[in-house]
C-alpha cells in the first residue's frame, strides 16, 4: 500500500540525496560534504513485551539498527512517544529509561523528542548518524556468488504473539528479549572494518527474511538461494508456529512475497512460515564476497555474534527466491 502511495509523489531531484524514499532501503542518506553524509531513520511501535524498561530497550535497539545497516555511526536521537493520558507515568519513565540505556551503549545522544496523548502506548526514535558518502552500504549492490550472512536468529514475531496471548514459556521470552535488546553495533563494526568485501546489507525487520531478501534481489537484479536448514531460529519459535501464534504481519508478508518463492521438496511448513516472520530489532543480512564468508563468520563469532551463512546470491532467474 505504501509503495503505491510513494510511487505517486514527485521526486525532488536533489543531487545530495544518496539514498531516498524511492529506494526500498533501511535509512535515508544525505551528503553534506564530500567527506560526510547524514544517515537518517525513524521507527516506533507498540509494546512487544510486558516490562516497560525492556520495551524501551527494544524500541531503541530497533531504531538504531537501520543506521548500522547502512554502515553508519549513530550520533543523536529524538524520542517519539504516544502515551495514554490517565496511565501511570512511572511506566513512561521506565520506558524512556530503558531506551536511554541502549542509546548510551550506542554512544548516541538523546537530544529531545515529541509526545502525544494516545490510548495505545507507542515508543520509538528518529536517529541521525554519519557516514562517508563513498562507504554507504545499501541493499542493492549484492554480487553474483556472494554469500549471505545473517547475524541474529529469527522468531521474535511469533514469540511476541505468544507473549501477548500469555502462552510464551520463560525460556522463549528470555531468548527473544536477548535478541531484541542486542545492538547490531558489533556486527556493523565487523562489516565495516575494511577487512571484508561487504557488497550489500540490510537489517531483517518487519518484512521478515524473505521480504528483505526479496528487496536485495530486486535491487541487485539478482536472485537469492536460501538454505533453510542453516537459518538460525530462536528457542521456541517453531513451537509457536506449530501452536498457531502467527502475527498479522507474518500473514501479510507471506501473502505479498510467497509468489516469488520456490521451495524444494521436504521443507516443513513451520520452517517455511518462520522465514516470513516479522522481526523486531532483527539481525543484519550481509551480502559478502564468497572468499570472505568464512573469515567474516569467524570474526563475527569471535565478537560474540552467533552469525550463520544462510544463502547465496545467484544470477537473476525465476523464482526470484529459491529455498532448499
Amino acid at each position: 500500500m505504501l509503495d503505491a502511495v510513494l510511487g505517486k509523489l514527485a521526486r525532488q531531484n536533489d543531487p545530495n540525496v544518496l539514498v531516498g524514499f524511492d529506494k526500498a532501503d533501511d535509512a535515508g542518506v544525505y551528503r553534506i560534504s564530500p567527506q560526510q553524509a547524514l544517515v537518517q531513520t525513524v521507527d516506533f511501535f507498540t509494546p512487544v513485551v510486558d516490562d516497560p524498561y525492556t520495551f524501551g530497550q527494544i524500541a531503541a535497539t530497533n531504531s538504531l539498527s537501520d543506521v548500522y545497516a547502512m554502515g553508519g555511526r549513530p550520533l543523536s536521537a529524538l524520542a517519539i512517544v504516544c502515551f495514554p493520558e490517565k496511565e501511570d507515568t512511572a511506566i513512561l519513565e521506565q520506558m524512556l529509561a530503558g531506551g536511554l540505556s541502549k542509546m548510551v551503549e550506542a554512544n548516541c545522544t538523546v537530544i529531545g523528542g515529541h509526545s502525544v496523548r494516545d490510548p495505545e502506548i507507542k515508543l520509538g526514535y528518529a536517529i541521525t548518524g554519519t557516514i562517508h558518502p563513498d562507504r554507504v552500504l545499501t541493499n542493492s549492490n549484492a554480487l553474483i556468488l556472494d554469500a549471505l550472512i545473517l547475524t541474529k536468529p529469527l522468531g521474535t514475531g511469533v514469540i511476541s504473539t505468544a507473549i501477548k496471548q500469555g502462552e510464551a514459556e520463560p525460556a522463549w521470552i528470555e531468548s527473544a528479549t536477548r535478541a531484541m535488546t542486542t545492538l547490531n553495533r558489533a556486527a556493523a563494526d565487523v562489516a565495516t572494518s575494511g577487512k571484508f568485501h561487504v557488497h550489500a546489507a540490510t537489517d531483517v525487520t518487519g518484512f521478515g527474511l524473505i521480504g528483505h531478501a526479496r528487496e536485495m534481489a530486486l535491487g541487485s537484479r539478482a536472485s537469492v538461494h536460501i538454505y533453510s536448514s542453516s537459518v538460525p531460529v530462536l528457542e521456541g519459535a517453531l513451537d509457536c508456529v506449530r501452536a498457531g501464534y502467527i502475527p498479522g504481519g507474518l500473514k501479510a508478508n507471506r501473502e505479498f512475497a510467497e509468489c516469488m518463492v520456490g521451495y524444494e521438496p521436504g521443507i516443513p511448513d513451520e520452517v517455511k512460515t518462520i522465514l516470513f516472520d516479522p522481526q523486531t530489532a532483527g539481525g543484519l543480512l550481509l551480502s559478502v564476497a564468497r572468499e570472505d564468508a568464512a573469515p567474516m563468520l569467524e570474526a563475527l563469532n569471535a565478537a560474540g555474534i552467533a552469525a550463520a551463512e544462510v544463502g547465496e546470491i545467484l544470477p537473476e532467474q525465476k523464482p526470484l527466491i529459491r529455498v532448499s
